[in-house]
């Protein structure tokens, strides 16, 4: 009985992991270039005192679905988007190189080139910074940053930096907390001259909101049938403590 309880009891506790991230990914069907989450658990053995007779489901590092998002076409010169594979290399709070795909990117009052979400986007050379006024950005394939100072003639265009686009294998990147990707290792990746980007468009989300909404349900009744297994667990004890009083 103790391992019907325990069986139901860590099924539960996962359930309710999958229904979190799969409630996540249902918040950020908007989010451009958000990555869906999957939920992993694995039965495992309960090793102690005694035979290993107890099972438990252990939580394992989610995986992701890097199927890219539908492309959108915004016309503003500060969106881009990735062609196929590859992210480009923005830094993290906490100062560490980190790859995203969200591409609506800003200028900030000291002509820092960053996202949406005010992190620096990476060049050859560290963070990229613009010169300030300018009347013109463009950014091409390859991620070069031409502008045109406020003021200058159409021929003063210039080359003043290069996003750093990078194409790691997708088996040696995962998602960190603070829902960007990085390398596994730790270690900081090559830039990729295959990397190609899309202009003055952006990618969206590749949540399916129907096929998340399916899975929560089903996550629920198997919620809801551990529920009943542990209930049943408690009338199976009570009813065996009803007999040991009957024979004592």
């Amino acid at each position: 009985m103790d391992s019907l309880l325990y069986i139901a009891m860590s099924g539960a506790k996962e359930n309710q992991h999958a229904i979190s991230v799969r409630a996540n990914n249902l918040a950020n069907v908007g989010t451009t270039g958000f990555k869906a989450d999957f939920e992993q658990a694995r039965a495992m053995q309960a090793f102690g005192a005694g035979l290993p007779t107890r099972v438990f489901s252990m939580t394992e590092r989610p995986g992701h679905n890097f199927d890219a998002g539908p492309l959108v076409m915004t016309e503003r010169d500060l969106d881009i988007a990735i062609k196929g594979d590859g992210w480009f290399a923005v830094q993290s709070v906490d100062g560490s190189e980190a790859y995203t795909r969200a591409g609506s990117l800003q200028i900030n009052a000291f002509g820092m080139l960053e996202t949406a979400s005010g992190l620096p986007v990476i060049g050859e050379d560290g963070p990229i910074q613009l010169p300030l006024p300018l009347a013109k950005v463009e950014i091409g394939q390859d991620g070069t940053i031409t502008v045109l100072p406020q003021g200058a003639p159409a021929e003063a265009l210039f080359e003043a930096g290069r996003i750093k686009l990078v194409r790691p294998e997708l088996t040696q990147v995962e998602k960190s907390l603070d829902g960007l990707f990085r390398r596994k290792d730790g270690a900081v990746e090559d830039e990729s001259p295959d990397v190609v980007l899309i202009n003055r468009a952006l990618e969206r989300s590749n949540v399916n909101a129907v096929a998340e909404m399916t899975h929560m349900i089903s996550l629920q009744r198997q919620f809801e049938m551990q529920v009943k297994m542990m209930k049943n667990a408690q009338q199976i004890d009570q009813k065996q403590d009803s007999l040991l009083y009957i024979m004592g």
